[in-house]
Protein backbone atom coordinates (compact mmCIF):
# COMPACT_ATOMS: atom_id res chain seq x y z
CA UNK A 1 0.00 0.00 0.00
CA UNK A 2 1.50 3.66 -0.55
CA UNK A 3 1.79 6.02 1.78
CA UNK A 4 -0.35 9.04 2.30
CA UNK A 5 2.48 11.07 0.65
CA UNK A 6 3.12 8.68 -2.01
CA UNK A 7 -0.09 9.23 -3.41
CA UNK A 8 -0.32 12.99 -3.28
CA UNK A 9 2.80 12.76 -5.11
CA UNK A 10 1.50 10.56 -7.60
CA UNK A 11 -1.43 12.98 -7.73
CA UNK A 12 -0.08 15.81 -7.83
CA UNK A 13 2.05 14.66 -10.95
CA UNK A 14 -0.66 15.10 -13.58
CA UNK A 15 -0.73 18.56 -14.35
CA UNK A 16 -4.37 18.82 -15.21
CA UNK A 17 -5.46 18.36 -12.02
CA UNK A 18 -5.54 21.09 -9.05
CA UNK A 19 -5.24 19.91 -5.52
CA UNK A 20 -7.69 20.93 -3.04
CA UNK A 21 -7.16 20.63 0.61
CA UNK A 22 -10.65 19.76 2.52
CA UNK A 23 -11.76 19.50 6.21
CA UNK A 24 -9.84 16.82 8.22
CA UNK A 25 -6.39 16.85 6.89
CA UNK A 26 -8.16 14.99 3.28
CA UNK A 27 -7.09 16.11 -0.24
CA UNK A 28 -9.09 16.37 -2.98
CA UNK A 29 -7.75 16.50 -6.88
CA UNK A 30 -10.22 18.68 -9.30
CA UNK A 31 -10.15 18.92 -12.84
CA UNK A 32 -11.61 21.94 -13.92
CA UNK A 33 -11.05 20.40 -18.01
CA UNK A 34 -14.01 18.28 -17.40
CA UNK A 35 -16.68 18.12 -20.17
CA UNK A 36 -19.50 17.00 -17.35
CA UNK A 37 -20.55 18.66 -14.03
CA UNK A 38 -18.20 16.02 -12.24
CA UNK A 39 -14.61 17.94 -11.45
CA UNK A 40 -13.41 15.41 -8.43
CA UNK A 41 -10.73 13.28 -10.36
CA UNK A 42 -9.30 12.20 -6.85
CA UNK A 43 -11.67 12.66 -3.64
CA UNK A 44 -11.27 12.76 0.03
CA UNK A 45 -7.16 11.68 0.06
CA UNK A 46 -6.69 10.64 3.57
CA UNK A 47 -3.41 10.25 5.77
CA UNK A 48 -5.18 7.13 7.37
CA UNK A 49 -4.50 5.58 3.43
CA UNK A 50 -7.91 5.94 1.91
CA UNK A 51 -8.45 7.68 -1.43
CA UNK A 52 -11.19 7.41 -4.03
CA UNK A 53 -10.58 8.33 -7.72
CA UNK A 54 -13.89 9.01 -9.71
CA UNK A 55 -14.26 5.78 -12.06
CA UNK A 56 -18.00 5.12 -13.31
CA UNK A 57 -18.17 3.72 -16.48
CA UNK A 58 -14.69 2.61 -16.59
CA UNK A 59 -14.27 -1.30 -17.45
CA UNK A 60 -13.03 -3.79 -14.54
CA UNK A 61 -13.19 -1.07 -11.82
CA UNK A 62 -15.74 -1.46 -9.05
CA UNK A 63 -16.44 1.78 -7.70
CA UNK A 64 -19.11 3.13 -4.87
CA UNK A 65 -22.75 4.52 -5.30
CA UNK A 66 -21.30 8.23 -6.06
CA UNK A 67 -18.65 6.40 -8.39
CA UNK A 68 -15.85 6.39 -6.71
CA UNK A 69 -12.84 3.92 -6.67
CA UNK A 70 -11.45 3.12 -3.36
CA UNK A 71 -7.27 3.22 -3.97
CA UNK A 72 -6.52 2.15 -0.37
CA UNK A 73 -4.46 -1.34 -1.74
CA UNK A 74 -3.30 0.32 -5.04
CA UNK A 75 0.41 0.36 -6.51
CA UNK A 76 1.59 3.09 -7.72
CA UNK A 77 0.93 1.66 -11.57
CA UNK A 78 -2.48 1.19 -10.98
CA UNK A 79 -3.02 4.71 -9.11
CA UNK A 80 -1.70 5.96 -12.57
CA UNK A 81 -3.32 4.03 -14.81
CA UNK A 82 -6.35 4.88 -13.43
CA UNK A 83 -6.11 8.54 -13.11
CA UNK A 84 -4.70 8.82 -16.91
CA UNK A 85 -8.17 6.59 -17.43
CA UNK A 86 -10.58 9.20 -15.28
CA UNK A 87 -9.17 12.22 -16.97
CA UNK A 88 -9.55 10.96 -20.28
CA UNK A 89 -13.39 9.89 -19.37
CA UNK A 90 -14.38 13.06 -18.36
CA UNK A 91 -12.29 15.36 -20.45
CA UNK A 92 -12.05 13.32 -24.07
CA UNK A 93 -8.75 13.83 -24.36
CA UNK A 94 -4.58 12.49 -23.21
CA UNK A 95 -3.89 13.02 -19.30
CA UNK A 96 -0.21 14.24 -19.98
CA UNK A 97 0.64 17.78 -20.44
CA UNK A 98 -3.36 18.83 -20.49
CA UNK A 99 -5.97 17.93 -22.40
CA UNK A 100 -5.12 19.06 -25.98
CA UNK A 101 -8.49 17.61 -27.35
CA UNK A 102 -10.58 18.49 -25.11
CA UNK A 103 -8.97 22.09 -25.27
CA UNK A 104 -9.95 22.18 -28.84
CA UNK A 105 -13.62 20.84 -28.62
CA UNK A 106 -16.66 22.69 -29.31
CA UNK A 107 -18.72 21.56 -25.97
CA UNK A 108 -22.17 23.48 -24.91
CA UNK A 109 -21.14 24.77 -21.49
CA UNK A 110 -19.16 21.92 -19.63
CA UNK A 111 -21.97 19.26 -19.76
CA UNK A 112 -21.61 18.27 -23.50
CA UNK A 113 -19.47 17.40 -26.43
CA UNK A 114 -20.85 18.53 -29.78
CA UNK A 115 -19.66 15.46 -32.36
CA UNK A 116 -20.70 16.69 -36.61
CA UNK A 117 -20.44 14.77 -39.30
CA UNK A 118 -19.53 15.45 -43.04
CA UNK A 119 -23.04 16.30 -43.98
CA UNK A 120 -22.78 19.01 -41.13
CA UNK A 121 -25.18 16.98 -38.72
CA UNK A 122 -24.91 17.25 -35.28
CA UNK A 123 -24.65 15.42 -31.90
CA UNK A 124 -23.87 16.33 -28.43
CA UNK A 125 -22.49 13.63 -26.56
CA UNK A 126 -23.33 14.27 -22.25
CA UNK A 127 -22.90 12.56 -19.31
CA UNK A 128 -25.45 12.77 -16.86
CA UNK A 129 -26.89 9.89 -14.18
CA UNK A 130 -24.12 7.20 -14.55
CA UNK A 131 -24.46 6.98 -18.52
CA UNK A 132 -23.64 8.43 -21.98
CA UNK A 133 -26.56 10.07 -23.59
CA UNK A 134 -26.50 11.29 -27.40
CA UNK A 135 -29.06 13.83 -28.29
CA UNK A 136 -29.99 15.15 -31.79
CA UNK A 137 -31.10 18.43 -30.82
CA UNK A 138 -33.50 17.95 -28.03
CA UNK A 139 -34.30 14.47 -28.68
CA UNK A 140 -32.47 11.58 -27.57
CA UNK A 141 -30.87 9.63 -30.33
CA UNK A 142 -28.92 6.51 -28.00
CA UNK A 143 -27.72 6.04 -24.48
CA UNK A 144 -24.86 3.85 -23.93
CA UNK A 145 -23.23 2.66 -20.09
CA UNK A 146 -19.82 4.08 -21.26
CA UNK A 147 -17.73 6.38 -22.83
CA UNK A 148 -16.05 4.39 -25.10
CA UNK A 149 -19.55 2.83 -26.45
CA UNK A 150 -20.52 6.05 -27.33
CA UNK A 151 -17.72 7.20 -29.25
CA UNK A 152 -17.42 3.56 -31.13
CA UNK A 153 -21.11 4.31 -32.56
CA UNK A 154 -20.22 8.09 -33.23
CA UNK A 155 -17.07 6.54 -35.44
CA UNK A 156 -19.42 3.56 -37.29
CA UNK A 157 -22.02 6.54 -37.86
CA UNK A 158 -19.03 8.87 -39.54
CA UNK A 159 -19.08 11.31 -36.50
CA UNK A 160 -16.39 13.30 -35.44
CA UNK A 161 -15.55 15.76 -32.56
CA UNK A 162 -16.60 19.34 -33.70
CA UNK A 163 -13.68 21.90 -33.79
CA UNK A 164 -13.79 25.19 -33.55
Amino acid sequence: MLSFEEKLAIMQSFPELQRKDVSLGRVNFHYDASLTDKKNVGYHFHPNGNGYVYAVGLDGVETDGKGFANVRDYDEPQLRELVVRSIRMLGGGSSSGGSAKAANTETDGATGEKWRNDAGDELLLQFEDDMWYLFAGLNLEMAFETREEAEEYLADEGFVIARN
